[in-house]
């Protein structure tokens, strides 16, 4: 280890307190109802007692009361409990942040020791051996956090150092001994999962409202520069406006190809500011695993996560969740209604969140609605409660159940006409809905003139005029927004094809207008 980790150390190991070995006081925090205020809160001004330093640190006073969460073996399902109060000092927050604070202490963890120890005792036996720092940094937590937990479990003979640079257990490198194998092996047969310490799910609860989008966060010019490398009307942007802004259901329908899809997935790009998700999430003993690579992109990489946390915690947040942009999920025909809820992994003896509980705070698009292996009102029916109330409920193999925020966006996008949807209690359901009509002439012009600039393509607005004359006009032919650009790719590959130059010719766009769409042939 280079000198300059050496001394990074030796900071953190002086930092280092002991952690409290006393068990959790029984009780519980009513998951929706108890959110653990005093540290996750944002106050305008300093409570009494409370210093803020030069960089607006918050600090309580020794000693300040706080809810705790008892293991969850202790909580009833159902039952009417106020949280459990243990005096303690707080971690430090900045005023005015959301971000997660960093644990300082098992309680503030709110998990139970056991389930820490588990997730240790499991690490250890799959690496083989580990260096204290680098265990902390792997299970998103200070050292300082699971000091007493190493300890006890060396006390215990169940691990044992191989190696240390003579800086106390955070330099060590542990082994598990021939009983803490046979511990870990007991662990793995319960839960297979390593990873990052997961949150409970009342914090978990209790983030995820606090990033709901604010009210009137939406103005048109955001949303005109968010489609401004679309051809869009003013009757689009105010119809699309108070939808996205208000966060509530919304079914776009319209025959395919009028860029339903396209108009949808733009959302992606329209808010840019950066939420917290956790990796893994703990609830009645279960763990159920949030992240997943296919949605969520860490702002920071692994290697960062690993040293920021393990190395210094000024600035930082909480480690076991990673920062990222506002998750947009799409699924297809794909859909089932299994994948409404969680899924359990029976080699891994946990659970996998549901693809709308992955994109809470963000957007869920359903595309091709009604074309899905269940019906429109198989999936509406399964999200009636989660639309009105904001809340979802998912079930365990054991039957039971837990409930999370259901603080997503979720838009519909089908080729099908509304009535073959459902009646109008059904489609009731969806609060707003939009005809994504076919373009104008004009519509079609600007269309077709964007993509052909973007491929180097010179036009005219007479080619353009006379070309809308031809091949729509005299024959009535419904336009399509995607059509300019199958046309055009059309043309380019007759370009290239014929050798000819790189210029747009009304009898190239015949060929590719005829090469694009289905001829009418009376013999078939």
């Amino acid at each position: 280890m280079d000198p300059s980790s050496l001394r990074s150390l030796s900071s953190i190991l002086s930092k280092n307190k002991p952690v409290a070995k006393e068990p959790l006081s029984p009780g519980a925090v009513r998951l929706m109802e108890a959110p653990l205020e005093t540290i996750y809160a944002r106050p305008k001004a300093p409570p009494s007692g409370y210093t803020i330093d030069d960089e607006e640190v918050l600090t309580a006073p020794p000693k300040a009361a706080i809810p705790v969460v008892p293991a969850i073996a202790d909580i009833e399902d159902g039952g009417d409990f106020a949280p459990a109060m243990v005096p303690q000092t707080e971690p430090p927050m900045r005023l005015g942040e959301l971000k997660p604070p960093t644990p300082e202490s098992i309680e503030h963890t709110g998990l139970s020791p056991k389930l820490i120890e588990q997730l240790i005792v499991k690490m250890i036996y799959y690496r083989g051996q580990m260096v204290g720092h680098e265990l902390a940094a792997e299970l998103g937590l200070q050292f300082s956090v699971i000091d007493g937990i190493m300890d006890q479990l060396k006390s215990s003979y169940h691990i044992i150092v191989r190696s240390s640079l003579g800086m106390g257990m955070i330099s060590s490198r542990f082994e598990l001994t021939d009983s803490g194998r046979v511990l870990a092996r007991e662990y793995i047969e319960a839960s297979a999962y390593t990873g990052k310490a997961p949150v409970p799910l009342f914090q978990y609860v209790d983030i995820v409202r606090r990033q709901k989008q604010r009210d009137s966060w939406l103005d048109m010019d955001m949303l005109k520069d968010c489609y401004k490398h679309m051809v869009v009307t003013d009757q689009i942007l105010n119809q699309v406006g108070p939808a996205v802004n208000a966060g509530k259901s919304f079914l776009i329908y319209g025959m395919p190809g009028n860029g339903k899809t396209f108009l949808a997935e733009a959302l992606n790009n329209l808010d840019k500011t950066m939420i917290y998700i956790p990796y893994a999430i703990e609830a009645q003993g279960m763990i159920i695993q949030l992240f997943d690579p296919l949605y969520h992109t860490p702002e920071e990489s692994p290697t960062n996560v690993a040293e920021s946390s393990s190395m210094s915690t000024a600035g930082a947040h909480d480690r076991r969740w990673f920062r990222s942009r506002r998750p947009f999920i799409v699924s297809g025909g794909e859909l089932t209604l299994d994948t409404l809820d969680l899924s359990y992994n029976a080699q891994a003896k946990s659970y996998d969140a549901p693809l709308h509980m992955k994109a809470n705070n963000g957007i869920y698009l359903i595309d091709d609605f009604g074309r899905q292996k269940v019906t429109p009102a198989e999936v509406l029916n399964r999200w009636i409660i989660p639309m009105e109330r904001r809340v979802d409920f998912l079930s365990f193999q054991n039957g039971t159940k837990m409930h999370v925020p259901f603080e997503v966006f979720l838009v519909f996008s089908t080729n099908l006409k509304p009535d073959d949807l459902g009646d109008e209690a059904f489609l009731r359901r969806i609060q707003y809905k939009m005809l994504m009509k076919s373009p104008e002439d004009f519509e079609f012009a600007s269309i077709f003139r964007r993509f052909a600039e973007s491929q180097n393509l010179q036009t005219t607005p007479k080619l353009i005029v006379d070309f809308i004359e031809k091949h729509y006009r005299k024959s009535n032919k419904a336009k399509r927004r995607c059509q300019p650009r199958d046309i055009l790719t059309h043309a380019i590959d007759i370009i290239r094809f014929e050798r000819r130059e790189w210029e747009l010719t009304p009898d190239v766009l015949d060929k590719a207008f005829e090469s694009c769409f289905v001829q009418v042939d009376e013999e078939m």
